[in-house]
């Protein structure tokens, strides 16, 4: 039972600080919106182009390593080593830190899908090895754990990250675009006060550990799912949200102790589709492109068992 340190759960560093961030920097807001970039697959594939992709191969050597390498000093320098091991970690934290290895995976496949195209990879290519991307990057950080001490390699953690890969492929295969969203906000809570080394002790450390404060979202684009030349609005999205409070402890029977009762959470709110909103700048269409990541301030409908029905004025 590992209860004293907080295994890393779904690293929002290797989002930001990996390859697939840096090949969206590198191709200086060319990246298109999904309205332009998941059409029908076109009759005469693009030449491939071998500067670009020189360029996001380069870029994501240099990021991937230098994140794994900061993740080995930062996670890892003062541990004791062991043989490699799994640790089955699916009872804790309200299954939280499992929603964010899907939601990171899904992203990080989503960029480098979009990556993938700026660099004129066939669409079919691009779509299949990029939607990889999520287990190939999550993969390393699993082996990391698996041969530290107070960690272990979790099979949840796994399998989360695949199918947030898995999420991203199904979706292009069935509709060749995305149609369902996750998305992340976060706010502050009382309960980092209580183990502030754990849980954060200021606001970058709480967005990454503070579980409490965290909402995973699911954004449904319904104009998608309509006919054509349907009127609904293309910016707006329907999501729901899962969340959880008084989670201080990974343990449930630690946490129970301690006289904290954790539960769930579960929303329903509208959301912004930025990667709608028709632009002709490019550096807006990226900056909207990774915004849609994020669910936005809005109000929102909650139901836990505690409490039944709450309405937010706004939520985040």
């Amino acid at each position: 039972m590992k209860t004293n340190r907080l295994k890393p759960g779904w690293k929002i560093p290797y989002l930001f600080a990996s390859p697939l961030m840096g090949l969206v920097l590198f191709s200086t807001g060319q990246v298109k919106a999904q309205s332009d970039s998941t059409a029908s697959l076109p009759l005469k594939p693009a030449k491939v182009s071998s500067s670009k992709l020189t360029i996001l191969g380069i870029g994501s050597g240099i990021l991937y390593g230098g994140a794994l390498a900061a993740a080995g000093q930062a996670w890892y320098q003062d541990m004791p080593r062991t043989r490699f091991h799994f640790f089955n970690d699916n009872q804790e934290w309200q299954q939280v830190d499992k929603v964010g290895h899907f939601w990171s995976a899904f992203h990080e496949s989503r960029l480098a899908v979009s990556a993938l195209k700026w660099a004129q990879v066939p669409e079919k290519k691009a779509i299949i090895w990029g939607s990889l991307a999520g287990v190939l990057l999550q993969t390393p950080i699993e082996i990391l754990d698996g041969y530290a001490v107070d960690y272990g390699a979790s099979p949840g953690d796994l399998i989360a990250n695949a199918a947030g890969s898995a999420a991203v492929l199904g979706q292009y295969l069935v509709w060749s675009e995305w149609r369902v969203v996750p998305k992340f906000s976060f706010h502050r809570t009382r309960f980092a006060q209580e183990r502030p080394a754990v849980l954060g002790s200021n606001l970058p450390e709480q967005i990454l550990k503070d579980y409490n404060g965290q909402t995973y979202w699911l954004a449904v684009d319904i104009a998608r799912f309509l006919p054509a030349y349907n009127r609904f609005p293309k910016w707006l999205n329907v999501a729901v949200g899962y969340g959880t409070e008084e989670i201080v402890y990974n343990d449930p029977g630690t946490n129970q102790q301690a006289g904290f009762r954790a539960y769930r959470q579960f929303y329903l709110a509208p959301d912004v589709n930025l990667s709608a909103i028709k632009t002709r700048s490019k550096f807006l269409n990226t900056a909207f492109f990774i915004l849609d990541m994020v669910h936005l301030p809005l109000p929102a409908l909650e139901y836990n068992p505690r409490q039944k029905l709450r309405f937010h004025t706004l939520y985040f």
